[in-house]
């Protein structure tokens, strides 16, 4: 084990151990000047002088400072790359617009023309086609022989069934276990969760 032994009465430090080693815990304040060979009852002793180094030969702190930003850089890169998507995700989208929708399909996957759809089907007509993601849904001609903005789903919201229009009782009315919808695809009678 090192010892160390300081010398008050001088500017200068006073390191020694017995293992011949400089002491560690002083290597970067001091600057050894000579060296001594010292024997008393115990064994060999080797003891060295050092001396403060002179202000002008301090040496330069690059070091230090290189660790301490690529200490800072191995935070705050991490913690960056963190906090970014982080903070996204509070700040709404914008920008996007409303788009123009999702174009219908007839039954045979041909895109649905408005002006062509018109000509073959008449006000208060309700055709199925594909909608989004291809779920069958129905387009509405409206009195004034427009399009609705709007497509009806025509899948069963109480077990998936494909509902059809009931001209005759103007609604929708499920074959599967009687669910009633309004011409708007409301529920107004169940089993369907109202």
């Amino acid at each position: 084990m090192a010892s160390s032994t300081f010398s008050p009465a001088a500017p200068s430090q006073l390191c020694s151990g017995k293992s011949g080693m400089f002491c560690p815990s002083q290597a970067f304040l001091v600057k050894p000047t000579r060296t001594h060979l010292v024997k008393n009852e115990k064994g060999m002793r080797i003891t060295c002088q050092a001396t403060s180094i002179p202000a002008d030969r301090v040496p330069d702190m690059g070091k230090r400072q290189l660790m301490n930003l690529l200490l800072l850089g191995a935070i705050s890169l991490p913690s960056g790359f963190m906090l970014v998507p982080y903070a996204a995700f509070f700040v709404p989208s914008g920008g996007r617009g409303t788009g123009g929708g999702t174009v219908a399909k007839d039954a045979i996957g041909n895109d649905v023309i408005a002006e062509e759809w018109l000509k073959t089907h008449g006000p208060g007509d309700r055709t199925l086609t594909q909608g989004l993601k291809g779920d069958p849904t129905y387009l509405v001609v409206e009195k004034d022989r427009t399009l609705a903005t709007y497509g009806i789903n025509a899948v069963c919201t109480h077990l998936g069934c494909v509902v059809p229009w009931n001209q005759a009782e103007n609604k929708f009315i499920c074959p599967c276990h009687g669910s009633q919808y309004n011409d708007q695809g409301r529920v107004v009678r169940g089993p369907a969760p109202l």
